[in-house]
């Protein structure tokens, strides 16, 4: 990360500065990556530290944010909404830990360890709402925090901020500072429909938001899936109430305003670091998009003692996380064929690092989305990965594309097999016919079987299964467990002592259980929750075989698209001979008992879980729950009969209240799973 060498240098790198964040705040339709403007960023920073006379007064580091759009009335916040300092490691956080430290040390203030309100940094958009006696009576987004957009109208319209405040201890006018995002199974919801009717798509979740709250007709707001969450108040006569920032979270959680799970408090830098590291993990897991965490100094009086800098408060820094979004070129545009015949294609890229890790291939999904997005060969894309999920090309730079450069076409036959590829009326991608008869489905649908989640069959891995079909040892999953060692030891890497532990690990996946194995058989449209479905309520492999239809549809959440692949599925005389050959190689599991529904001690009860657990996790109590005839669902309404608060609760809790739901703890939960 350099220097500009000349005070030209500099004014152009301003005046980038300026355009991407233009782009970005005000179009929604950035250039380039947000770790790209970090970059330019920390380079204007160092360059401004060594030439303070060069600094201009619309150098980005003089401002918080950019002009509001005018389209909308101006709002003069009677605060400043300033923006954070931002973190990039390990290294820089411990800095700025040692900072406040020795800034404390100095005004007399000492303090063993350092208390911090922690949170997740949301990738949204920012917003100011203000209330009158408790009643909403405007919403304001941050625009160059002086001046922002009244969005009132459309702020009205997110069911998740009250129109009036709870509680009793309200004063006259409060401002509540927060973030406004969409979440991401409502985000690819929208875009599905408004894909469908033709209509605009976004990018990713913050521009929808931001896209949403920009809507001049409120009614188009409306139907948009936004959610809001409070990190802070702004102009209130509150403060002298409380002595920490945790406790004024608290407090709008009492008044009904959502304040997200994941906040806590943190004690000293090292707490700090594995809350970072925690969420981080977690990221992917969350349905709301997340670009690092805020960190902030609990104490009030603390906070008063560090004051601000020009656009920041000294108490407060933002850790993020690596850059889950870059730029790069496009070389090649290839096709996959998965398990079930789907014909994707693969973008082939010039290597780029994307959250932490070198990316070289991104999915394009299929040829409808290609042509959506015209992504060709020798384009300048955007290429996003969150978490595990396989890199995609989210939007492509047409400003950078070669001239004579073509759009791509999909091929008409399999790369593997080469059958004729078909596509079917009512879906978007290609198929390749040959089901089990092409190498790379046959491939694909015995790595799913040996998969963690379907029969976990530990150390067969891709390449290994790749080789077993290569070298002729297998054709199914049912010939695993007719391998030898001999067989298994003369494969590349794979010695006697591997051939052994792998012997080993499938002869144990022997025992399994019927959810389990419904899913390791593959079958289309049905993952994990479908498959725990058909076992609970069928009970056997063969009832499910014997269904129809139509009383498939009867069972919980399958639609009549997903009755027809099952129903398909085990109507069809190669799949019945592969089921019978597995269970002739000695695949067995637990008999699930018949019981009474009627009888069940939960039966038509609606609960939701929120908090921590100690005693056990969310996913096994919702098991459990739902063993005992309980319908647990994510959210609270009025139909909601018990809200199961664990540690940590929050807008649910909240929203309980609000609603007059009976609210139960972990010791009422524990009490009903000892019925089972």
């Amino acid at each position: 990360m350099g220097l500009c060498q000349s005070q030209q240098d500099y004014l152009q790198l301003v005046d980038t500065l300026n355009r991407h964040a233009h782009r970005y705040y005000v179009l929604d339709d950035p250039e380039i990556a947000d770790a790209e403007y970090d970059q330019l960023y920390q380079t204007l920073l160092k360059t401004e530290e060594k030439h303070p006379h060069w600094i201009t007064d619309i150098s980005p580091s003089q401002r918080v944010a950019d002009q509001p759009s005018d389209a909308f009335k101006q709002v003069q916040h009677k605060t400043p909404m300033l923006s954070l300092n931002n973190v990039f490691n390990e290294t820089d956080m411990g800095a700025f830990y040692q900072r406040l430290v020795k800034r404390l040390e100095q005004a007399d203030m000492h303090t063993d360890t350092i208390r911090f309100s922690a949170e997740p940094k949301f990738d949204g958009l920012a917003l100011s709402l203000t209330y009158e006696h408790g009643r909403l009576v405007q919403g304001a987004t941050r625009g160059d925090g002086q001046i922002g957009e009244d969005i009132t109208h459309n702020v009205r319209t997110i069911a998740s901020i009250p129109l009036q405040l709870l509680g009793d201890d309200i004063p006259d006018t409060l401002e509540i500072r927060g973030e406004v995002v969409m979440p991401k199974d409502g985000f690819e919801r929208y875009n599905k429909s408004a894909e469908q009717r033709g209509d605009k798509t976004f990018a990713n979740p913050r521009n929808a938001a931001a896209g949403s709250l920009r809507q001049l007709d409120p009614r188009i707001t409306a139907q948009r899936p936004l959610e809001f969450y409070a990190y802070g108040i702004g102009l209130s006569n509150m403060t002298d109430h409380f002595d920490n920032h945790s406790q004024i979270l608290n407090w709008l959680k009492s008044l009904a305003i959502p304040v997200h799970d994941s906040v806590t408090t943190l004690a000293g830098l090292s707490e700090c670091v594995d809350y970072y590291q925690q969420l981080q993990t977690k990221r992917a897991d969350l349905n709301i998009d997340i670009d690092g965490a805020v960190f902030k100094v609990d104490n009030l009086n603390l906070q008063n003692t560090l004051g601000f800098i020009t656009k920041a408060p000294r108490w407060a820094i933002a850790y993020k996380f690596p850059a889950e979004e870059a730029t790069t070129i496009i070389e090649n545009i290839d096709v996959q064929v998965g398990r079930t015949g789907s014909i994707t294609p693969v973008a082939r890229l010039k290597p780029v690092t994307v959250g932490g890790v070198t990316v070289t291939n991104a999915t394009l999904h299929n040829e409808d989305e290609i042509k959506r997005k015209d992504v060709r060969i020798g384009d300048t894309v955007f290429v996003r990965r969150a978490g595990d999920v396989i890199p995609e090309v989210v939007k492509v730079v047409k400003q950078k594309r070669p001239a004579g450069s073509q759009a791509f076409v999909m091929p008409t036959q399999c790369p593997v097999c080469g059958s004729d590829l078909y596509k079917p009326q009512d879906e978007a991608v290609w198929r390749c016919p040959a089901g089990l008869a092409c190498d790379a489905q046959k491939k694909e649908s015995i790595k799913h079987f040996a998969s963690r989640k379907a029969m976990d069959i530990d150390g067969l891995g891709d390449k290994l299964v790749d080789q077993l079909i290569d070298a002729g040892l297998i054709d199914s999953a049912a010939d695993l467990y007719h391998l030898t060692e001999s067989q298994i030891s003369g494969l590349e890497r794979m010695g006697q002592k591997s051939a052994q532990n792998l012997l080993k690990a499938i002869k144990d996946s022997q025992q399994t259980t019927l959810p389990r194995f419904i899913y390791a058989l593959g079958i289309r449209e049905v993952g994990e929750a479908t498959a725990l479905t058909l076992a609970n309520e069928l009970k056997t492999i063969e009832a499910i075989e014997a269904s129809s239809r139509e009383e498939l549809q009867q069972l919980p959440d399958i639609g009549p698209v997903v009755a027809q692949k099952i129903w398909a599925y085990f109507n069809n005389d190669a799949n019945q001979q592969t089921i019978q050959a597995l269970l002739d190689s000695g695949i067995r599991w637990p008999v699930i008992e018949q019981q009474d529904a009627d009888n069940l001690p939960l039966k038509d009860v609606t609960i939701v879980l929120t908090g921590k657990l100690s005693q056990l996790t969310r996913s096994e109590a919702k098991q459990g729950l739902q063993k005992l005839g309980a319908q647990v669902t994510g959210s609270v309404s009025k139909n909601t009969d018990y809200v199961v608060a664990g540690t940590d609760a929050g807008s649910k809790l909240a929203k309980a209240e609000s609603l007059s739901v009976e609210v139960v703890d972990e010791d009422w939960l524990m009490q009903q799973l000892s019925q089972q």
